[in-house]
């Protein structure tokens, strides 16, 4: 069987992310590993015979890639606009780093942990391959595989762990706003007892409420951007329960006897699907759904998230856009926004192509370090940047560089899969070789340490800042650097600022640990 498994990667690694899956639905207590349990299946097959770790290193590196990639262009934009509220936390998060370097090279001594075996486990421990490559080429061996092969498992364990008790009991703060995916959004019909300009009405300006429906006079119509409401009209105001109230308490009652949405003989809502790329990356007032077709945006369906239609929201791929409209005008609305299942299923090969050779390319570039040593963005920083700042863009041209959410998720579900899988069966002799020696349990002793007070010291860190808990949650898996802690975390919270947290932190902490991973080395 070994050898019929040695004479296809490609079997075994279906096999490992098979059996991986089953593992990772397993629940050990509060916890399940998920995408992990490909990790923990792939050191056990690949220490049955040292041919099954052989040539995976393409497989690995184009599931990072993937992964990253795809993660960027998700997170890309809510970073950039939360960037100044996350830099505090980002500087903190430079600062633990160092002080887990200092205690990595204070254990190595009491240890008796050469500098090689130290510096891979501080890699492994913190879960960072650029990391070991640099540890790697500073000791000029292998040695530094052993620790991080030792310290990896035990690095992803402790911060799932972790993160676990941090979603169980998450925390609050009035620093991070609370996120899309937490606001509900309801509607009601009001009848107005003042007279009152739209603009005028509470929460209105701020993009915090919509209007829809508008009945005067046994006529109903869609309300316009500058409407005058008058005494004994009917409305249809959507938006989060707290905001349409307020607008209600300002204009009159609510309508109980009849919601007006409920009467579509005129006027009727419907959602579309965005399949059409030349209106993706496009705000909502770009469509001018009330000048072209006398409707009103008034929410949007984005994945698991419902999200209020204000003008400046940008319309994605695969979003589907409740539009109150005439009946009459549907049909161009559909031609507009594409409306097909077919069409927004496909990738855009060229989009994800060039938008992956980029930042394959800008891994590549290397600059010059002290002694000797070069740092590199590598394949996982690297298309993650370009991820990033694609995702904030949106789109160049006519070239849109975000995916439909169903197809984002699946490209990195894969990607992952891809990666733990290999990274798992390559690293699977050299554990098994070390994992049960005198050598082996006491790199696992500082690898345990190491770990803990990483997390622990981050995660003291974001509740000093003001972090909320899912945003600390998503942020320590890209300061730790493993994609199966965000994977964890976001199967367990849909919270954008999961995403969000990650992308702020992985970038940054890969480059300071391939700085710092060279100073524990040469202690």
């Amino acid at each position: 069987m070994l050898d019929v498994l040695a004479s296809s990667a490609l079997l075994t690694m279906m096999i490992v992310v098979a059996l991986g899956t089953l593992l990772g639905a397993i629940a050990f207590g509060p916890v399940r590993f998920g995408a992990a349990g490909a990790l923990f299946v792939g050191l056990a097959v690949g220490a049955l015979d040292p041919r099954l770790g052989e040539g995976l290193g393409l497989m690995q590196t184009l599931g990072l890639a993937l992964f990253v990639y795809t993660v960027g262009l998700a997170a890309g934009a809510g970073f950039f606009r939360d960037l100044r509220r996350q830099l505090p936390l980002m500087g903190g998060a430079v600062a633990v780093l160092a002080a887990v370097a200092a205690l990595a090279v204070g254990l190595g001594a009491l240890l008796d942990l050469d500098g090689a075996l130290a510096s891979g486990a501080f890699a492994g421990a913190l879960t960072s391959t650029p990391a070991l490559a640099a540890a790697t080429e500073l000791a000029g061996s292998d040695e530094p595989a052993v620790g991080y092969s030792l310290a990896y498992p035990v690095g992803v364990t402790i911060t799932i762990l972790l993160v676990a008790a941090v979603l169980a009991r998450p925390w609050t703060t009035r620093r991070d706003p609370d996120p899309v995916a937490g606001v509900g959004l309801v509607d009601i019909s009001v009848e107005v007892e003042r007279p009152a300009r739209l603009r005028e009405v509470p929460g209105f300006a701020e993009a915090e409420v919509r209007f829809s429906y508008l009945a005067r006079r046994g006529d109903t119509r869609v309300v316009t951007p500058e409407e005058e409401l008058q005494v004994g009209d009917r409305v249809v105001v959507v938006g989060p329960a707290d905001a349409v109230e307020r607008a209600r308490d300002h204009l009159g009652h609510q309508a109980r006897d009849h919601h007006l949405a409920d009467d579509r003989s005129t006027v009727h809502f419907r959602r579309f699907l965005v399949s059409d790329p030349r209106v993706a990356g496009r705000t909502v007032a770009d469509l001018d759904v009330p000048g072209r077709f006398h409707g009103v945006v008034t929410r949007v369906r984005r994945g698991d998230l419902d999200l209020l239609a204000h003008d400046d929201l940008v319309i994605e791929l695969g979003d589907r856009v409740r539009v109150v409209a005439p009946r009459a005008e549907f049909p161009a609305i559909s031609a507009l926004l594409g409306d097909s299942e077919r069409k927004v299923s496909e990738v855009d090969a060229l989009s994800l192509g060039i938008g992956l050779a980029l930042g394959l390319l800008l891994g590549l570039v290397t600059v010059p370090l002290p002694a000797g040593t070069q740092f590199a963005l590598g394949s996982a920083a690297g298309p993650l940047v370009v991820g990033m700042v694609l995702g904030r863009l949106e789109r160049t041209g006519p070239v849109v560089w975000g995916l439909p959410g169903a197809a984002n998720l699946t490209i990195r579900q894969l990607g992952l899969l891809l990666f733990l899988g290999a990274t798992g069966l390559a690293s699977g002799q050299a554990f098994a070789s070390q994992a049960f020696t005198g050598l082996g349990l006491r790199v696992v002793l500082a690898a345990v340490a190491l770990s803990a007070v990483a997390a622990v010291l981050f995660l003291l860190l974001a509740r000093w800042v003001g972090t909320s808990a899912p945003r600390a949650a998503g942020g320590l898996a890209g300061f730790v650097g493993q994609p199966a802690i965000l994977a964890y975390a976001s199967s367990r919270s849909v919270d954008e600022r999961v995403d969000a947290g990650y992308a702020a932190l992985f970038a940054l902490g890969i480059i300071t640990k391939i700085l710092l991973v060279q100073v524990v080395g040469t202690a």
